[in-house]
């Protein structure tokens, strides 16, 4: 993302541990499906009801059956989301069989929309992965938007922004006061510190759950100066997927939604304070786990589309409107990709429309800053391309006349290319 600090990433999931990932959300939705009882098939059809599924009737003596099977999970995969697929044994599921009249292996049977589409019989690679990918269209046709010409926005690097700068310690300790001789901030420090030595490989992770306690109790302790020091400190650890994959399985997400909704309620948020809580929201994405809880859980969604829209307009504050820039880019991209990895959005339409709303207003009165500008544009493109037809966000497109806020900004700048792309393209031909 050119024009926005990108920091360094220190890897995924993992990082310093021997012990295997948990299976992803993906992983777990491209498997095939192996009911045993009719409840069990109904249940899957049900949640397929809006999309489409298959179901390959096998058995364990069927020697074609076992020669697709490969190609059956390769093409689960191919189409997590989209469609799913299932796998009967008909020894195993009589009564299954019996409903749907199997008379022979491999019987192939297609629902699309939660009706019966078409049946077939055979061992055809060709024909099961043609006739599949043909139900995947009929259920999932592309979005008009996929058509348009966004050579800008699509060669943009959707990588999540991260801030892992590590500020001078000694004098980051200096400004905490007492709160620097704290257990849980004095080995929060030391496993910063030698992170930054000796690597993230080296460096082991500090008791999290007495370093959370202490975060939850600060508020209540602490100046809003003082805070921005711990704050600051918990952006740089949050670097690490190891202490951002913690506070993501954290229950009811109990210590960063309140500092959040903390920060938010502040009368007068000192400077510091908001610039740092900015950017260490935009370091909770350093997880693989945090954009769905981010995404589908109010009580981080809300505060975190609150910090952005009470920051995208502090009109004093370059850095600011930058990072608030930044964390829009990051949640729209999130939702971008979920979008089209499932064919759905994970952010709620309410929160998306609010934002919509936010960066466009951004946009307009953007006079001076290339580089918040745009990150304006980039995270208002990600969150209308392919927005859902008929829906919200279209009905606040056209009632804020948001191609013509858009095109306004060529005068200003003239040489971002997004401005084209973005108020021709997706606002002009996009919404027609």
């Amino acid at each position: 993302m050119v024009g926005i600090q990108q920091a360094k990433n220190g890897g995924l999931l993992g990082v310093g541990n021997s012990a295997s990932a948990p299976k992803t959300q993906h992983q777990i939705a491209s498997s095939v499906r192996r009911p045993i009882t009719m409840l069990e098939l109904d249940n899957l059809l049900a949640e397929a009801k809006q999309s489409c599924a298959v179901i390959f009737f096998t058995s364990e003596t069927c020697r074609p059956c076992k020669k697709l099977y490969p190609l059956y999970e390769e093409i689960a995969e191919e189409t997590a989301y989209k469609a799913t697929l299932i796998i009967v044994d008909i020894v195993k599921s009589f009564d299954i069989s019996k409903k749907y009249t199997i008379g022979a292996t491999p019987t192939f049977i297609t629902f699309l929309h939660g009706k019966e589409e078409n049946r077939w019989s055979g061992a055809d690679p060709s024909a099961l992965r043609g006739n599949i990918q043909m139900l995947a269209q009929m259920a999932w046709p592309p979005h008009p938007h996929e058509s348009l010409n966004l050579p800008a926005l699509r060669a943009s690097h959707i990588k999540p922004v991260l801030y892992s700068k590590v500020p001078p310690l000694g004098k980051l300790k200096a400004k905490m006061g007492p709160s620097a001789e704290d257990a849980a901030v004095a080995e929060m420090m030391h496993f910063v510190s030698a992170r930054s030595t000796d690597g993230a490989a080296e460096a082991t992770l500090p008791d999290m759950g007495t370093f959370s306690k202490f975060l939850r109790s600060a508020p209540a302790k602490l100046s809003p100066e003082i805070m921005f020091t711990i704050v600051d400190l918990l952006r740089v650890a949050l670097a690490d997927p190891r202490v951002s994959g913690y506070f993501a399985e954290e229950k009811d997400h109990g210590t960063i939604a309140p500092l959040l909704s903390y920060i938010n309620s502040l009368k007068e948020c000192p400077y510091s304070l908001r610039l740092v809580a900015l950017q260490t929201a935009c370091n909770l994405f350093s997880s693989p786990l945090y954009p769905q809880h981010i995404l589908s859980c109010a009580a981080l969604t809300e505060p975190i589309v609150q910090l952005i829209t009470r920051s995208l307009l502090d009109d004093k504050h370059h850095n600011v409107r930058v990072a608030a820039a930044s964390l829009s880019f990051n949640i729209t991209t999130a939702n971008h990709n979920l979008r089209s990895e499932r064919c759905r959005d994970a952010l709620p339409a309410d929160a998306q429309v609010e934002l919509a709303a936010s960066l466009l207003e951004a946009i307009g009165t953007e006079e001076d800053s290339p580089d918040a500008l745009k990150g304006f544009l980039l995270a208002f493109g990600y969150l209308v391309y392919c927005t859902p037809k008929g829906g919200d966000m279209v009905d606040l497109l056209k009632s804020m006349d948001a191609q013509s806020t858009v095109m306004e900004k060529k005068k200003s700048f003239p040489d971002e290319p997004l401005v084209q792309e973005i108020g021709e393209e997706l606002l002009g031909k996009g919404l027609d």
